[in-house]
């Protein structure tokens, strides 16, 4: 399928839209900027903002496949760019040994029969044996792709120096090989936790943006359209929860996913029960915090059992503190 053709931002909003990607004007600019300029887009924020997911409506929107390559701790060029398929190599060896002592056995000495193996091409270092992974996937596609490099700062700088010539030159070179230049042109996003800053290298060679959790009434837009049979009132005291959550100093605040499931849940359950809050909240040291952070000094004074559970605190604070606003 051939790329859709946005001529605008606004083209690009509309069709993240068709695929549930709800995108604020700011970053729906950049990212029309990023396919215009054919440059790389460093997405930075906290985890769960819907960074991935952008990259992901991005691919379906223009029809493109999305080649993902989720980083970690020890990644090395074998899983970020290629690897020899030795199993192959082995076998065409294999086959080959029976010809290739018949092809030796005219000569009458080892050095000879040497110098003679040495100057045979066997064919075991050709393209038909490397086993492509993401980077070198999405430079010898034929076909154009969007390439997803998924949490680029839980890799070292060391892994960020190879995707430099990806990034900057649109190739990538084999040793034994050459150098492949890409065959199609990539759209390149790498999204970043923030968990360490990234080379000034990386960063020259992209546009940037800081995506942020969205605002209320879009956050619950975005909800509505994932959980679309869950009512409107449900859906705000959720976004509500998980926005005052992510006021406190949690480890790991809600995702915009995790709300989006705590939704389904909360119409399916009452406000007060404790499987709402684990939809949220996934550390125990979190958990604690959260109670303590919702507790008034007249429910400590009470026994645990008469004060009911720390959700439906949290969501009668959420709707008390909704009407004062409203008034």
């Amino acid at each position: 399928m051939s790329d859709p053709n946005f001529e605008t931002s606004a083209d690009l909003a509309r069709a993240l839209e068709s695929e549930g990607y709800l995108i604020d004007d700011d970053l729906a600019t950049v990212v029309h900027l990023a396919t215009i300029l054919d440059r790389p887009l460093l997405l930075e924020g906290s985890a769960g903002v819907g960074k991935t997911e952008l990259a992901k409506a991005l691919a379906a929107a223009s029809g493109r496949e999305l080649i993902r390559l989720q980083c970690y701790e020890g990644l090395d060029d074998s899983r970020a760019l290629y690897e020899w398929d030795y199993a192959r190599q082995l076998l065409h060896v294999q086959m080959l040994r029976d010809r290739i002592g018949t092809e030796l056995a005219e000569y009458d000495t080892l050095a000879a029969a040497s110098t003679a193996l040495a100057e045979t091409e066997v064919g075991v270092y050709t393209e038909g044996f490397l086993v492509p992974r993401p980077l070198l996937a999405a430079i010898v596609s034929p076909e154009p792709t969007v390439l997803l490099v998924d949490e680029i700062d839980r890799t070292d700088e060391a892994m960020e120096a190879v995707m430099l010539e990806v990034l900057a030159e649109r190739q990538v070179t084999v040793p034994e090989l050459g150098t492949f230049a890409a065959r199609s042109s990539p759209w390149v996003i790498l999204t970043s936790n923030d968990t360490r800053e990234l080379s000034a290298a990386l960063k020259r060679r992209c546009l940037h943006f800081q995506v942020e959790y969205p605002s209320a009434e879009r956050e619950c837009r975005i909800v509505a359209v994932r959980a679309p049979d869950v009512e409107e009132s449900v859906i705000a005291d959720v976004v509500d929860l998980a926005r005052r959550l992510r006021e406190l100093p949690l480890r790991k605040s809600p995702s915009i996913a995790e709300v989006i499931d705590a939704s389904r849940a909360a119409s399916l359950l009452s406000p007060a029960d404790p499987a709402l809050m684990s939809l949220l909240v996934k550390f125990g040291t979190d958990l604690d915090h959260v109670r303590r952070a919702f507790a008034t000094p007249s429910m400590s004074a009470e026994p645990e059992h008469q004060r009911g559970s720390t959700t439906g605190r949290a969501f009668g604070a959420g709707r008390a503190h909704s009407a004062v606003a409203r008034s």
